[in-house]
C-alpha cells in the first residue's frame, strides 16, 4: 500500500509497491537481476493468531504459501529481533487472494500455524531466493483474527495500493451496514500504522541490514 511505502522509504532504500501477483513477480525479477543487498517484505498483514491484537509487530522466520516454504535469512532476522525485542517471531502465510473472513483466517492459522497473512511476502521471498539475495519480512497486524474485513475495504483499494475514497462512499450508499466495520478497521489501521512507523524507526536506515554488515 502507498502508506507502507512512505513509512519504509529512506536513504539507501528502494520501495516497490502498487503491483500484485504476476505483475509484482515481474517487477521484482527485473529489479533483483540488477542486484541489491537485501529484500524485505514490510507492511501490514491480516491477523491469523487470535492472541495478536492490531499493532502487533511480527518478524518472520519463514513464509509459507500452499506447499511452498521460504526461510528468512537467519542473521538478518536475528538483527531485526535485536532491534525489535517486543516483536513476535514466527511464520507468515502468503496468499494470492485476500483472506477476509474469520472462517478463512481460522482455517489458515490451523493449517499452517501462521501468525498473519499478506499477499506479497511469498512473492518477494521467491524472487529473493531465485536471485540468491537475503530476504526478511517485517509485518504488523492490522485486522485481528476474530474480526472479518468488510468487503468495501477490499473493493475500495485501488490497483496502486491507495484507497479509492469514491468507491467506498459509493459502496456505502448501497451497503450502509458496512459502516461500523469500516470504522473499526480504521481504528485498527491507525494502531497498525503507528506500530509500523515505530518499528521502522527502531530498525534504522538499513532495516538492520547495515548494522549486520558492520558487525
Amino acid at each position: 500500500m502507498d502508506f507502507e511505502a512512505r513509512i519504509a522509504s529512506g536513504a539507501g532504500v528502494e520501495t516497490l509497491y502498487g503491483h500484485r501477483d504476476a505483475a509484482l513477480a515481474r517487477v521484482l525479477d527485473a529489479r533483483l537481476a540488477q542486484g541489491c543487498d537485501g529484500v524485505i517484505s514490510f507492511g501490514v498483514a491480516g491477523g491469523l493468531d487470535p492472541t495478536l491484537p492490531p499493532g502487533t509487530v511480527i518478524v518472520a522466520t519463514a513464509v509459507r504459501a500452499g506447499d511452498a516454504s521460504y526461510s528468512t535469512d537467519p542473521y538478518w532476522t536475528a538483527a531485526l529481533r535485536r532491534a525489535l525485542p517486543q516483536a513476535v517471531c514466527g511464520l507468515l502465510a502468503g496468499s494470492d487472494t485476500p483472506v477476509t473472513t474469520v472462517t478463512g483466517k481460522t482455517a489458515l492459522h490451523e493449517s499452517h500455524g501462521a501468525l498473519a497473512v499478506d499477499m506479497e511476502s511469498h512473492i518477494a521471498a521467491l524472487a529473493a531466493q531465485t536471485h540468491h539475495i537475503p530476504f526478511a519480512a517485517l509485518r504488523v497486524v492490522i485486522d485481528p483474527a476474530d474480526r472479518p474485513v468488510p468487503p468495501l475495504a477490499v473493493a475500495g483499494m485501488a490497483a496502486d495500493g491507495s484507497t479509492d475514497i469514491g468507491a467506498i462512499i459509493f459502496g456505502l450508499l448501497k451497503a450502509p451496514h458496512q459502516l461500523g466495520g469500516l470504522l473499526r478497521l480504521g481504528r485498527d489501521a491507525s494502531a497498525a500504522k503507528s506500530a509500523l512507523s515505530a518499528a521502522r524507526h527502531a530498525v534504522g536506515a538499513g532495516f538492520a541490514l547495515t548494522a549486520l554488515a558492520a558487525a
